[in-house]
């Protein structure tokens, strides 16, 4: 790639990195800010809780909002958004100013991590060089939440204030380059008709309020009754309830898709099998990840009794995905194809977990590090290649769209993953039992993972590009003939992708 390609690439994978860093600092630093302000215990729950309430509740209507306003748009307007708010949680002195902080936080980044994903999916030839550009961003998704668990322990030394201001400056980095290096493009078209929004779904001038609406409502109802299932059986009633609103509201939202005349979301979408695969496969393969490091960080920190810096430390392992995911896994996908590379991933990761289900009270690190180390490398042959199936053979004006279906898919496995293992944690009485019990939880959902990505496997969805390059030149030289018998000129596309 060129010099500007890769610096485009730098610039929208440094918002990534901007969310994943922002989310583990903070996870260090909530006990601090906790005594600092006299924070009750439900209040500092929620100090994390409405980040990934706003970033699930949202995501799916950021990724249309990508295609139908523009992405260099949101892209720079909510990295904004997110750059004020977060200085605005820096100021906070009381609980609520810090969860309205933290909840418009995550909505800034379901509008802005959705768009920078399909400035990448627009901008780069897909094959062999988009591989590339979604490897480097999911990489650095990886490393910023690793290195953000060290960095985030020695803000808190400082002042838990710096855990909020430190991104307010690297997104102001981001911001000033995003500007200079994101290409404009030109105002979405208007509506063409109702024959075009049921067609391709590419158009993009109208705006569907009564999907975007219902659509926020059911993700922030399920967000919310994920987040309230750490609370085990106390309260089931209103989680069920809320649970029940949401699918409510889920319903509502197909029928009013399926009549709109440019809907919000174009269901026929969804039949594409590799895509559902994908984001089913991020959704249990992310939150099975979150739910480890979960529970791990409660284990070294309350039955262990290390501090929030040493167990950064010793979760730092896991950030060695940062170096895999760009290097290693774009050969891998290369010779064996993306559902063979997600399979490993996956099979690798239900060894690692595995590998931590005996775990005693006075465990070495010794004993640790093979699945912590197996749990980075997993994520590295995973997470990346998901990303481009959630996003290959999808056409321009909906990559948006994808890129929101599969966000949507990872915040709400986090919530499930940490959710789920919290919940099963309180149930099984807590201490050692306890953090045993959880464990089964990720283990259980990798191997669904494994089970759901096989499939992609036996339909020949792993094919690698060698190989279906060559299928195609057969089936070209076979029938010749069919170039030569069409009479309509091949109309040229104006060029969208980054100059390599």
């Amino acid at each position: 790639m060129s010099l500007r390609a890769w610096s485009l690439l730098l610039v929208l994978s440094g918002t990534i990195f901007l969310e994943g860093i922002d989310v583990a600092m903070l996870a260090v630093a909530v006990p601090t800010v906790r005594a600092d302000l006299g924070l009750t215990t439900g209040t500092a729950a929620w100090v994390m809780s409405a980040y990934v309430l706003g970033y699930a509740g949202f995501t799916l209507l950021g990724g249309r909002a990508a295609d139908l306003l523009g992405r260099r748009r949101m892209l720079l307007g909510w990295l904004t958004v997110f750059l004020l708010f977060s200085g605005l949680g820096g100021l906070a002195d009381e609980g609520w100013t810090l969860i309205l902080a933290r909840f418009m936080t995550g909505v800034a980044a379901a509008f802005m991590t959705p768009a920078a994903l399909s400035i990448i999916t627009t901008s780069y030839e897909e094959g062999p060089q988009r591989n590339q550009a979604l490897l480097v961003f999911a990489g650095t998704a990886a490393g910023g939440f690793s290195l953000g668990l060290v960095i985030g322990g020695l803000l808190t030394q400082l002042g838990w204030r710096w855990v909020f201001f430190a991104p307010v400056l690297l997104a102001a980095a981001i911001l000033a380059a995003a500007i200079a290096l994101v290409p404009k493009e030109p105002r979405p078209a208007r509506a063409k008709g109702a024959a075009d929004a049921q067609g391709s779904g590419s158009v993009r001038g109208g705006f569907d309020l009564g999907g975007a609406l219902t659509a926020a409502g059911a993700m922030l109802l399920l967000a919310y009754g994920i987040i309230r299932l750490e609370h085990g059986l106390t309260g089931w009633q209103v989680t069920a309830a809320v649970l029940a609103a949401g699918l409510l509201l889920a319903a509502a939202f197909v029928a009013v898709e399926r009549r709109a005349a440019a809907p919000l979301v174009r269901l026929g979408i969804l039949r594409k099998a590799s895509l559902v695969r994908a984001d089913l496969g991020a959704l249990l393969f992310v939150g099975s990840f979150f739910g480890f490091q979960f529970v791990a960080t409660l284990y070294l920190q309350e039955l262990r009794g290390w501090s929030s810096l040493q167990t950064a430390l010793a979760l730092l392992v896991m950030g060695v995905d940062a170096v895999l995911a760009p290097t290693l896994t774009p050969r891998l996908v290369a010779r064996f194809g993306n559902a063979r590379v997600i399979l490993g991933g996956f099979v690798l990761a239900v060894v690692s977990y595995a590998l931590f289900l005996p775990v005693g009270p006075d465990w070495s690190y010794a004993a640790m590090f093979p699945t912590l180390f197996l749990t980075g490398l997993a994520f590295a042959l995973a997470y990346g290649p998901l990303t481009i199936a959630g996003t290959e053979g999808i056409a321009e004006e909906e990559q948006g769209l994808a890129g929101g279906l599969l966000t949507t898919a990872t915040q709400f496995g986090s919530a499930v993953g940490i959710a789920a293992v919290t919940a099963v944690y309180g149930l099984a009485g807590g201490g050692l039992d306890g953090f045993r019990a959880a464990l089964v939880v990720p283990l259980v959902m990798v191997v669904l993972g494994a089970v759901i990505t096989a499939t992609g496997v036996r339909g020949g969805a792993a094919r690698a590009p060698e190989v279906q390059e060559a299928a195609q030149a057969q089936e070209a030289a076979q029938a010749p003939e069919a170039s030569e018998a069409q009479e309509a000129p091949e109309v040229p596309q104006p060029a969208t992708n980054v100059t390599v």
